[in-house]
């Protein structure tokens, strides 16, 4: 496969994951047709990327679901910090870092749920369980590219399941923070 074919497949692939989590995150109630954005924080994608990726592509081998779902519970703490109080994190390129340096890695998700979002009892397992399931969606769509690992399109693939699963994350905590979008006559 040589590089054009491999940049066509990952921004189908992409864009095929974009669809397919606004469309299962709508039926399920988490987002409304009109799907929320939030330029501030697409922009922190690159450096949260950069921190994150390799922290999960080491755990992608044997917890693929854990390293994509990450990503999204990621997504919807920097919507929060968007929310609360964006000047004090606006400047921070450490965001990720911070998150995962709590408690660690593995628990990343109870950080983000439970300290983080205040979710608990039901409610934590409710986004919890929403989450890995996005997370098991997009792994099945990756699985389903029968892209050679470790070539440069599987690596665009994986990052691109990441970026899908951020902004999804994004676009569900804004959702859940009061933000709805409806056009403008």
């Amino acid at each position: 496969m040589d590089n054009t074919d491999s940049k066509e497949l990952v921004a189908r692939f992409e864009e095929k994951a974009g669809e397919d989590l606004n469309a299962f995150l709508q039926r399920k109630g988490a987002l409304d047709a009109h799907v929320p954005v939030c330029p501030d924080v697409e922009e922190k994608w690159s450096v949260i990327a950069r921190a994150y990726l390799p922290d999960g592509a080491r755990e992608f081998a044997q917890y693929p679901v854990v390293s994509l779902g990450w990503m999204m519970l990621t997504g919807m703490a920097v919507a929060f910090y968007w929310d609360k109080d964006w000047e004090a994190y606006a400047s921070r390129d450490d965001i990720y870092e911070e998150l995962r340096d709590r408690r660690g890695y593995d628990n990343m998700d109870e950080v983000i749920v439970n300290d983080v979002l205040g979710y608990e009892g039901e409610t934590a397992d409710k986004v919890s369980a929403l989450v890995a399931e996005c997370a098991s969606r997009v792994y099945g769509m990756l699985s389903h590219e029968h892209v050679e690992p470790g070539t440069e399109a599987a690596l665009g693939c994986y990052i691109a399941a990441l970026h899908r699963l951020y902004l999804a994350g994004m676009a569900m905590e804004l959702n859940a923070l009061g933000y709805h979008m409806s056009k403008l006559n």
